[in-house]
């Protein structure tokens, strides 16, 4: 079966600064790979490129089978994404920034209306459609932001620290709902992120550090004995 998401010794400097050197990983259909790094490690700089914000000049990228650069528009048709930054309006409602994004995928107006309905339950926010974004909690905008990213029934979402700012019990929700999308709609997720906590033993991790993969594999085969925090600090060469 194709992956979901097949990067292959892709590199990018900024100028003759190396901001990734040689990142291959693989994202299964259906799979949920965690992707964890300090801030600076190349985290945004990789989403950058899946989303072509910026071009891809050194390996590939494939996106459900789709070429990135051969086939641009069908590959991004494939992904939901919710960046580190706020992707909302906070003026309009959940329900009218939805419709504005389906539009944005060429959905006509009854369709999206039931696609609309149908990612507000999957995010737990069926009562919040008609609340302005301002309005509600940094949970539940993170929330409507994958409600957004799963409005064209995307392959794969690619969430960058998507729970940078929130509290505890938003990030626990926001990572639950991610995991339950993966087991319920058969969606895949690439989860950016610095926080070791959000990594179970089963995720399938790649470490990247400085541009680079210095690990990738199954979680608890990767912390071993000495667990999460003490693999992460002795391959990155971080005091502990």
């Amino acid at each position: 079966m194709t992956a979901a998401l097949d990067i292959d010794r892709v590199s990018h400097s900024f100028g003759s600064v190396a901001a990734l050197t040689d990142v291959s990983l693989h994202v299964p259909r259906g799979g949920f790979t965690a992707l964890l790094g300090v801030n600076g490690a190349g985290k945004t700089t990789l989403f950058s490129l899946i989303t072509r914000l910026y071009d891809n000049t050194s390996g590939t990228i494939r996106v459900a089978g789709h070429d990135l650069r051969r086939a641009p528009r069908q590959a991004l048709a494939r992904l939901g994404i919710v960046f580190q930054s706020r992707a909302l309006d906070a003026d309009l409602s959940v329900r009218q920034n939805l419709a504005y994004h389906a539009a944005l995928h060429g959905i006509g107006r009854a369709e999206a209306r039931v696609r609309i309905a149908e990612v507000l339950d999957q995010a737990g926010l069926t009562d919040k459609g008609g609340d302005r974004v301002s309005a509600l909690s940094g949970g539940q905008t993170r929330r409507a932001e994958i409600a957004r990213a799963l409005i064209h029934r995307p392959d794969i979402l690619l969430l960058d620290e998507a729970t940078v700012g929130l509290d505890v019990k938003s990030r626990a929700e926001v990572l639950a709902l991610t995991r339950r999308l993966i087991a319920e709609q058969g969606v895949s997720a690439l989860w950016a992120t610095h926080i070791m906590d959000e990594i179970q033993p089963d995720d399938d991790l790649v470490i990247l550090h400085q541009g680079q993969i210095l690990r990738r594999g199954r979680a608890s085969d990767i912390a071993g004995r000495q667990g999460l925090t003490q693999a992460f600090l002795s391959l990155t060469g971080t005091p502990a």
